[in-house]
């Protein structure tokens, strides 16, 4: 089933004009079902909804820190859109079915759902104890699930999008994928005998001839092409997007959805073929589905999914899962995010290296918001990230302990503050014709902070959290620099002016600490909670619509100005001590009394 007229120039409109005039044929109508539902999506997306998903996590090993790195950049856009007064929906989960599971199980001497509980559970416990806040959380080996697959599989069944065929080819088990030979390179194995590797991953492929299942991947090239070119914000950020534009210049291959039940007995039949598995590719995208309802109750969410992925998995989401929507008559997803890869002493994180960072043991040594800070901060999602000990504890006592935390301890001091109250704010002191004691850097400063939430919400939206973050620490630095040009703690507060100044730097500076808690509640829930609670903002108090930064400077009210502050409960975030001043300490702690 081919349409050579639905090229990227001629795209949707060519396609109705055909609809329209009863052009075409029985199964080139199914079409007609993915673009209505594209145009009714349009109508539900004025609701304030949200629905955000991880990848499901394969469970032939244990979590790893790009694991923990997808499942925070999906928490900070899901905390983030409830910020901003959504209703949001976040999904993750475990991918429990293939060939690599199949053996996995087997090595360790387990039954395959045992061995995927237990694997499964140590994810979901990562992430709860990083306060990763998923509202759903998904494993292929459900019931739920199952009956999701088998409706899907049956509707492209029926619309004539899956034949039987000989698939005969190169196939990588440990990224179950199927490959065509320009994707295959030789490479010499750790005895020295020549194979054949997937020149993407790097991992062993073998040649396999069996009769399957087949997708016809190879009708929706054009209708791709057109979506992508349209869409240009569909798969973010822009690098991706162009990659699988390249991808998409080549031709697609018809889909081997199915494997030999001989070869792969740990997966969903095919429904009415018990002799074949559904292709865990398959069965692993349709996840996204179950958790909004599918078949029946997807449609308030599903209009509005976005999905976060590594650049590993690209294909799959961004060629595959479209194709597979589309043959369903199910809208696209609005948004694929797509991060890269943390590397160790810039290579890549491997076993037979000794170099796999463990995110238990790492969010317990920098603490579960040091890990957040430090993952949205350094990751950047077009290009790989280092991760080293230092960078960590560097960043960490900068930014975390220094620059915000000791703000906040500076300007709620007793002895600078000795009422423990939010103070009034002076426009004498702090006048807008700039006549008063405050300096030309003082307004640069109130300006960058009254603009600093448009900033940020624009970099949240792109998943370029990173940049959010760096403009939230300049001005955190720029709110130190205001504090520490003006010397508040010189001023004698019994003197009627310097008393108002004073009180004015104080509640200047509250302000700004109170934009920063709120604005990096979607990175840092655990610290913000902390900062917000010690200004006395009350939980209801915390959104988006309540910024309202500086009122009374601007000519609103302040309603927390005259208010207490939230009890003491220590500093922000302690300073990480580096690894040679901890052998010091310990060494000193060894080292025998000296003789009197």
């Amino acid at each position: 089933m081919r349409f050579p007229f639905l090229t990227v120039t001629s795209g949707w409109k060519t396609f109705y004009g055909f609809l329209q005039r009863g052009l075409l044929s029985a199964d080139q109508r199914l079409w007609s079902s993915a673009l209505k539902c594209s145009r009714s999506s349009s109508q539900l997306s004025k609701e304030k909804c949200f629905y955000i998903t991880t990848p499901i996590f394969y469970v032939n090993a244990a979590p790893h820190l790009g694991h923990l790195y997808s499942a925070v950049i999906a928490d900070c856009l899901h905390r983030w859109k409830l910020l901003q007064g959504f209703e949001s929906r976040f999904a993750t989960g475990t991918d429990e079915h293939g060939l690599k599971i199949q053996q996995a199980a087997e090595a360790a001497g387990k039954d395959p759902l045992t061995f995927c509980t237990e694997v499964s559970q140590r994810f979901e416990t990562l992430f709860s104890s990083c306060s990763v806040s998923f509202t759903d959380y998904i494993r292929t080996t459900e019931q739920r699930h199952r009956l999701a697959v088998e409706h899907f599989w049956s509707v492209l069944w029926n619309k004539g999008l899956i034949y039987k065929g000989i698939y005969e080819g190169w196939y990588s088990t440990q990224d179950e994928s199927f490959l065509v030979p320009s994707q295959v390179g030789d490479a010499l194995d750790p005895s020295g005998k020549e194979v054949k590797v997937s020149l993407e991953s790097g991992h062993k492929v073998e040649w396999m001839k069996e009769e399957n299942y087949m997708f016809r991947l190879s009708s929706f090239r054009s209708l791709l092409l057109d979506w992508l070119v349209k869409n240009p914000g569909a798969v973010q950020p822009e690098r991706f997007h162009q990659a699988v534009l390249q991808w998409l210049q080549e031709d697609l291959p018809d889909l081997s959805v199915s494997r030999q039940r001989s070869r792969l007995q740990w997966g969903i039949p095919v429904p009415g073929d018990p002799e074949q598995t559904i292709y865990v590719w398959l069965d692993a995208l349709v996840n996204y589905l179950t958790v909004v309802g599918y078949p029946d109750k997807h449609e308030r969410w599903w209009h509005v999914a976005h999905h976060v992925i590594g650049k590993d998995i690209l294909k799959f989401h961004a060629i595959y899962w479209p194709a597979f929507l589309l043959g369903a008559g199910l809208p696209l997803p609005q948004v694929i995010h797509v991060h890269s890869h943390w590397t160790v002493g810039g290579r890549k994180m491997s076993k037979s290296l000794g170099n796999v960072v463990d995110p238990f043991e790492h969010s317990q040594m920098f603490t579960n918001d040091g890990m957040r800070y430090f993952l949205l901060r350094q990751g950047v999602p077009d290009t790989d990230c280092n991760y080293t000990h230092d960078k960590v504890q560097k960043l960490l006592n900068a930014e975390l302990a220094d620059s915000l935390g000791g703000l906040l301890n500076r300007i709620t001091a007793p002895t600078l503050n000795p009422a423990q109250v939010y103070p009034a704010f002076c426009s004498h002191s702090f006048p807008r014709d700039r006549r008063g004691r405050a300096v030309e850097e003082d307004y640069h400063m109130v300006e960058t902070v009254r603009s600093l939430s448009t900033v940020v919400e624009k970099h949240y939206e792109g998943m370029q959290v990173y940049k959010a973050l760096e403009a939230i620490s300049a001005c955190v630095k720029q709110t130190n620099g205001f504090v520490q040009r003006h010397t508040p703690w010189k001023l004698d507060r019994s003197d009627s002016k310097d008393g108002r100044w004073l009180d004015t730097i104080i509640h200047l500076t509250l302000e700004c600490l109170r934009v920063y808690g709120t604005l990096l509640q979607p990175v840092v829930p655990e610290i913000s909670d902390r900062l917000l609670t010690r200004l006395g903002v009350q939980s209801q108090e915390r959104s988006w619509k309540d910024l309202n930064f500086l009122g009374r400077y601007f000519g609103t009210d302040c309603s927390f100005e005259g208010r207490p502050l939230g009890s003491n409960c220590g500093l922000l975030f302690s300073r990480l001590e580096t690894q040679s001043g901890a052998k010091q300490k310990t060494m000193k702690s060894k080292k025998p009394a000296q003789k009197r």
